[in-house]
């Protein structure tokens, strides 16, 4: 009987582990909080500035503010919440605030920051801007529940900009969605991005964005996550997409397997065990991409890897089946 033949292993240690992790716990905040994780992150000058989801003990998450000259170490944090929850004014955020994605829109002279508004009928997309961390405008809600995971690209595509998100649909898995708008505020054009896959592979079922889209010479960098539903409860693992820079719907190259997991204790155990989760990370100038992940639901913690090295194992991932370009409605 002939075997098929098997997949080649692509596997390759691209991130490589801060010593110092993790680089923040809820013990390194000016006020009480019961567990810091899954920050956005952007490099402001000469500072590193983390907009950190803290979760208080009734459950609720606001954002903090945390800045590092190093991007490591002495972190300055604000001594009350940067972005709190303000349902009086913004009833969707009446369960708090969660997962901020930054992007800076160099048109705009602000980052956008895309963040999970926890409502009474479940999270949803809302948008917010800011052009010092200090100041915040909320653009408001732009997704309809259940909806999270999103991040706004860089720049205009035509003259719409876009956004990946991530609905879910009862029963039929958790995809990677790409949307456009004219202003930020109207959103349509929806279609699949990215499928979760089925059966046995470690993306089956859920999929979502982790940190913003980033720009290369090769394509949109995309970082996302893929869980797996075991014996023992989700495991939360990280993959690579590439996406053409000027028609981000099509998706160039795709992992067939994880490239990040959790491993260490401050990433298996914590208040949801065998989490990594990414929500910012920063190219450097020298071509060094800084992972800023939250581990376990309880701390945040960095990774290293050269964009170099990320853009060589993706020439030798497979490009994914082409699916076709469709509009669509969320309801399809």
């Amino acid at each position: 009987m002939k075997r098929e033949a098997k997949a080649p292993s692509l596997h390759v240690e691209l991130f490589r582990r801060e010593a110092e992790n993790p680089i923040l716990t809820a013990q390194d905040w000016p006020y009480p909080v019961h567990s810091v994780f899954n920050a956005g992150a952007c490099q402001v000058g000469d500072e590193t500035v983390l907009l950190v989801r803290a979760e208080d003990r009734r459950g609720h998450s606001h954002l903090s503010v945390a800045r590092s000259n190093d991007g490591i170490s002495n972190w300055q944090i604000d001594s009350r919440p940067s972005f709190a929850a303000d349902p009086e004014n913004f009833p969707e955020e009446a369960w708090g605030v969660e997962d901020p994605r930054l992007t800076w829109v160099e048109e705009r002279g602000e980052w956008i920051i895309a963040y999970t508004a926890y409502s009474t009928s479940g999270p949803l997309v809302s948008l917010a801007a800011t052009k010092d961390f200090v100041h915040f405008n909320r653009l408001g809600p732009v997704m309809p529940p259940d909806d999270k995971d999103a991040a706004v690209f860089p720049r205009r595509f035509g003259n719409r900009y876009a956004m990946i998100h991530r609905p879910v649909s009862a029963g039929l898995g958790a995809h990677m969605w790409l949307s456009f708008s004219p202003d930020l505020r109207h959103w349509g054009d929806h279609h699949i991005l990215l499928h979760a896959r089925r059966g046995a592979w470690w993306d089956a079922n859920k999929i979502g964005l982790s940190p913003p889209p980033l720009e290369t010479a090769e394509g949109w960098l995309i970082l996302y996550h893929g869980v797996r539903v075991t014996a023992g409860g989700c495991l939360y693992r990280l993959g690579f997409a590439l996406l053409d820079l000027e028609d981000p719907s099509r998706v160039l190259r795709r992992s067939d397997e994880w490239i990040f997991a959790p491993e260490m204790t401050y990433e298996r155990q914590g208040d949801v065990n065998g989490v990594v989760f990414p929500c910012g990370w920063i190219l450097d100038r020298d071509g060094t991409i800084r992972m800023y992940y939250g581990g376990a639901d309880n701390c945040m913690a960095l990774a290293t890897a050269k964009v170099s090295e990320v853009l060589d194992y993706l020439r030798k991932c497979p490009a994914p089946p082409d699916r076709g370009r469709k509009s669509m409605t969320l309801s399809e």
